[in-house]
């Protein structure tokens, strides 16, 4: 329990310690500008070259993909003369950046589809990858990596990480450039990643004081619009002013939250979370349940049966704590100190975090993920 105790304090105080240095943060790094996104695409494909770990017969999508391959290179085949155990059907997805060229490279995910034990070893063959619109964007093809082993003998397996889906590093290569529109009319949106009032009105007061008064207007907690000034409006110069505006730093307002996983025990304070005076008694029950075996041995030439039987024991306690009065924190060094003071586990702290919200002390969001 005192290394999970040391654990929690030292995320607490790291949350904390990040939050003294928010106050110099660019603006690239919180938003981003409208319009610059990259693009998702998908495909369908075959992979060949495995050691017998491909869709068996009951992956009829597979075969008929064989037979329709072969026949574009001139080769007739019946679907029902196919044995295959090399070969896998899959789906290959790729996500392109803004402002990629044609010739550009990017990584693929290859995933299979039928009941394939794994892609490793294996080679996909060329595959068109479209985008939402059907309009083929990239081809894909290469070796993949899986990055895991899965070995099968005798009825037994070993198997290390997910070899059923992989990747290939610059597998796709860009047919057609993506075209991408950040500005219309000479206005630049800037969209906040983490939608606020306070931070928007910041980036507004930053653009205006640094580059040109009235150019810049938060719409809302989320965006920012600016206004291009003349001497930016010739070719090129735009990439300038937007580079301008990104290195500009602002101090984001951050919002007292508490984020808690009851899964896995996991439990993130943020910087501005604070605990009015309170005090808090928490104890848990102890069940322990015994058992003890009994043997019956019946008398000798009686003819009776050895009986066996299990003799359980219940026993019940309770945890004995004192109440303990926190006086109240408004760092998060001192929530930190506070709830170790408690020395509870971390589940005990979860619940203790939602006792405090329900009885009002916690100046903060409770989000439970």
């Amino acid at each position: 329990m005192k290394r999970i105790l040391s654990v929690f304090a030292v995320a607490l105080l790291v949350t904390g310690s990040s939050d003294m240095s928010i106050g110099g943060t660019r603006i690239k790094d919180i938003a981003s500008v409208q319009g610059v996104r990259g693009q998702q695409l998908i495909g369908y494909g075959l992979v060949v070259g495995l050691n017998g770990t491909g869709d068996s017969q009951r992956s009829t999508f597979t075969l008929q993909s064989v037979a329709s391959m072969l026949k574009r290179f001139g080769i007739t085949v019946a679907q029902s003369d196919l044995r295959l155990r090399n070969v896998a059907a899959v789906m290959v997805t790729a996500t392109v950046p803004a402002f990629a060229k044609e010739g550009g490279a990017v990584d693929v995910i290859v995933s299979s589809m039928g009941d394939a034990t794994s892609l490793q070893g294996g080679t996909l063959l060329m595959t068109p990858l479209s985008g939402i619109d059907g309009v083929v964007y990239a081809t894909a093809q290469g070796p993949i990596s899986v990055g895991g082993i899965s070995v099968r003998a005798g009825g037994n397996e070993v198997r290390r990480n997910h070899t059923a889906a992989g990747r290939i590093p610059g597998g796709a290569i860009l047919e057609k450039s993506l075209a991408t529109e950040f500005s219309k009319d000479w206005k630049v949106l800037v969209v906040l990643h983490h939608a606020d009032f306070t931070t928007a009105s910041r980036i507004a007061e930053a653009v205006n004081a640094n580059i040109q008064t009235g150019i810049a207007v938060a719409n809302d907690a989320s965006t920012v619009s600016l206004l291009v000034p003349e001497e930016f409006r010739t070719a090129g110069n735009l990439v300038e002013f937007i580079s301008t505006v990104e290195l500009l730093e602002v101090a984001p307002d951050v919002v007292a939250k508490v984020v808690i996983n009851e899964r896995t025990g996991t439990i993130v304070v943020g910087g501005n979370v604070a605990i009015l005076p309170v005090a808090i008694s928490h104890g848990g029950v102890n069940i322990e349940v015994q058992s003890t075996p009994v043997i019956s041995q019946p008398a000798p030439f009686s003819q009776g049966q050895t009986i066996s039987t299990q003799l359980f024991t219940v026993a019940a306690g309770e945890d004995t704590s004192a109440v303990v009065a926190l006086e109240g924190a408004t760092t998060v060094q001192d929530v930190a100190r506070a709830l170790n003071a408690l020395r509870v586990a971390p589940r005990d702290i979860i619940a203790i975090f939602q006792a405090l919200k329900e009885a009002g002390a916690l100046k903060a969001a409770l989000v439970i993920i």
